[in-house]
């Protein structure tokens, strides 16, 4: 099995900055990409930001520009830095693993518990 645990949502004001960390672990014999995505009450889970094995990134419109994502594999840790945030990037963070536990076997989805990031306006 494979756990994926979040770390550093919180509380900011409009403007201010979070880094979210996410670190698996586990049965791991590779991780290929990994993902932030989030979920705001009434809506559905969107796509945050995602990056390869190989360090290709992709984000949604909405936090480009003001988001990062980057990846430990040594520690097999993905972070999303947050900047100029805003109140409508209030939402639960979910971290997201593309897992493969052997080598012969096939990559899965793994998901994280949440982390709440909440901007006052």
């Amino acid at each position: 099995q494979v756990q994926l645990v979040e770390s550093g949502g919180g509380l900011v004001q409009d403007g201010g900055s979070l880094r979210l960390s996410c670190a698996a672990s586990g049965s791991i014999f590779r991780i290929n990409a990994m993902a932030w995505y989030r979920q705001a009450p009434g809506k559905q889970r969107e796509l945050v930001a995602g990056i390869t094995s190989g360090g290709s990134e992709n984000y949604a419109d909405s936090v480009k520009g003001r988001f990062t994502i980057s990846r430990d594999n040594a520690k097999n840790t993905v972070y999303l830095q947050m900047n100029s945030l805003k109140p409508e990037d209030t939402a639960v963070y979910y971290c997201n693993g593309y897992v493969q536990s052997s080598w012969n076997w096939a990559a899965k989805d793994y998901w994280g518990q949440g982390t709440q990031v909440t901007v006052s306006s």
